[in-house]
């Protein structure tokens, strides 16, 4: 299906590895012109060499702070004038266990999970709602859909997220902005978490793959990629505030 992105610009953040350069690959396969950050400039251009040369470029800076927005923003719009699509990947499942937590732990996840979204969306919105045109994708996780014994502070930020989503949708339909979100289970890709967690117990993920997720499998990026090329584009021109739960079933909520 063509997607009718050709011609687009996006900016995807957290894109060298992972979720975020699978959105990015995906896309350029589709002729969008892509900017990939990161905080890492090698692992950037080592992610960025194996897409099309005339469709990408890089910003490597903190894509988390108003300033690395503004930054990759900037350059995006000085290449290619226009900023049509947002992919709000950043975010990070890490942190201590139980209820016995600090403001420490709660600050350090809202602002990684929550905040750098949030700044993402407030980078893009001006030249968006200017164009009448434009698409945010955050990707939350299903443990801000339901209880999957995931840090507390984390799972409160991730459903903050979905919440940030569907009330920004709603403040931002009439200029001809759609904000929707994408809330994967458990995806395995090299060197992240659930890489690591295989690797060092790999009968205990297996087991609890097995009994939690009624498809007996990890996600992998692509799949999630796919549903995210495709909330980007037109041909999901209906489509605003919403969550898509993309996780073999293991969500039981409707």
């Amino acid at each position: 299906m063509d997607l009718g992105l050709a011609g687009r610009t996006a900016i995807v953040t957290g894109s060298s590895r992972g979720i975020g350069f699978a959105v990015a690959r995906m896309l350029t396969g589709e002729g969008c012109r892509v900017m990939l950050t990161g905080r890492n400039a090698s692992d950037l251009h080592r992610a960025s060499s194996g897409l099309p040369r005339d469709l990408v470029d890089v910003c490597a800076g903190d894509a988390s702070t108003a300033e690395g927005v503004a930054a990759a923003v900037q350059r995006l719009i000085d290449r290619w004038q226009t900023v049509d699509v947002l992919v709000a990947n950043i975010g990070s499942g890490a942190g201590r266990a139980g209820w016995a937590l600090d403001d420490r732990d709660w600050e350090a996840s809202f602002a990684e999970n929550l905040h750098s979204s949030r700044r993402a969306a407030e980078g893009v919105l001006p030249h968006m709602t200017a164009a009448g045109r434009g698409s945010i994708v955050f990707i939350s996780s299903i443990a801000g859909v339901e209880s999957i014994d995931a840090p507390l502070p984390y799972s409160a930020a991730k459903s903050a997220l979905i919440a940030y989503s569907k009330n920004l949708a709603r403040a931002v339909a009439a200029s001809g902005v759609r904000v929707n979100v994408v809330a994967p289970g458990n995806v395995i890709f090299e060197g992240g978490s659930w890489a690591g967690k295989l690797e060092s117990d790999p009968e205990r993920v297996r087991s609890y793959i097995d009994a939690q997720v009624p498809l007996r499998r990890f996600g992998n990026p692509d799949e999630i990629a796919s549903v995210v090329a495709y909330l980007s584009s037109a041909r999901a021109s209906f489509i605003t505030g919403a969550c898509v739960v993309a996780d073999g079933g293991q969500t039981q909520a409707y």
